[in-house]
């Protein structure tokens, strides 16, 4: 059995979409619960910044540790689980996951179990890196929960940090296929637009200069039809949601998105048309330039079939 929150605080590596916003505003969306309930915690001193005492208002950078002990009883680590793995690489440092739709990449309240890390738990029998904390072990980068396709796993913090410096350095490759609103204007583009919080909504991400940080979308239209589209998206950054918004700013939202395209969303899709089919980036220890990749999952398939026949 894990750690329970109330005998041990749970513990945040605050990622980079997250900094410079106050602590109030991060801590609820990390917990996904209102700003209010993360005021409250704060007000009693259930939080602690890099082990401190801290006020509500205190601006966050990344990388910074929040200690949060919950009044809930919740699982601090995240407990094996035999869930089948589409194992596309692995070695004695990584290995590349082919995700499917629908499973959620850690857990996080609501999604306590049968995640992606569960999962890896009982494949790498523990042997993850363990620098984002026992929560997320071994995640270098995620995917959404609806997105399908390809992401890189840290067995070890050597092979983690040298992942990690090559997506921080966009020098790590992330191409996905989507399938669009819309008929393009131009077969090929940059989307080069800041996403930050929405002020609105704080489970939602936004184009907005006032908060946003420099993310950019580089699409290339594969297959057009008349109310549809096929996309190569290659992510130069790594915001949250950044295709998803992105396309959604042009006015080219992802086919089936719930957030961010119309609705009710397109027929015949449990979420978004998003696949991340290809990873390439330099082995941590080797050196060497590795790629790897993932074909369309039947469903993407079939819905591709139906709508640009």
């Amino acid at each position: 059995m894990g750690l329970r929150a109330d005998e041990e605080r749970l513990r945040f590596t605050v990622p980079e979409e997250f900094g410079g916003e106050r602590l109030d505003v991060t801590l609820a969306g990390l917990l996904r619960r209102s700003r209010s309930f993360a005021q409250q915690m704060l007000a009693r001193g259930d939080v602690l910044l890099n082990g401190l005492p801290v006020k509500k208002s205190a601006v966050l950078n990344e990388g910074d540790v929040l200690a949060c002990r919950l009044e809930e009883p919740r699982l601090l680590a995240a407990r094996p689980e035999d869930i089948p793995l589409d194992v596309r690489y692995e070695d004695g440092d990584l290995l590349v996951i082919n995700k499917p739709q629908g499973m959620v990449v850690h857990p996080a309240p609501g999604h306590l179990d049968h995640t992606l890390v569960n999962a890896l738990l009982w494949h790498c029998k523990g042997q993850l890196s363990g620098i984002n904390g026992v929560i997320r072990p071994g995640i270098v980068h995620r995917i959404d929960k609806d997105t399908s396709g390809l992401l890189v796993v840290a067995k070890n913090d050597f092979a983690h940090a040298g992942l990690a410096e090559q997506i921080a350095a966009h020098t790590f490759t992330r191409e996905y296929r989507a399938v669009a609103h819309g008929v393009l204007k131009e077969p090929s583009g940059t989307v080069d637009a800041p996403i930050g919080r929405s002020e609105k909504d704080r489970k939602r991400m936004a184009v907005t200069a006032k908060n946003g940080k420099p993310a950019r979308t580089h699409y290339e239209c594969l297959a057009q039809g008349e109310q549809f589209a096929l996309l190569k998206l290659t992510l130069e950054t790594g915001r949250t949601h950044q295709i998803r918004v992105h396309m959604a700013h042009v006015r080219h939202p992802v086919a089936g998105d719930p957030v961010y395209g119309p609705q009710p969303p397109a027929k015949g899709l449990a979420g978004q048309c998003l696949h991340a089919q290809k990873l390439g980036f330099l082995h941590p220890r080797t050196g060497n330039y590795m790629e790897v990749q993932a074909e369309l999952p039947d469903w993407f398939e079939a819905f591709l079939d139906k709508k640009l026949c």
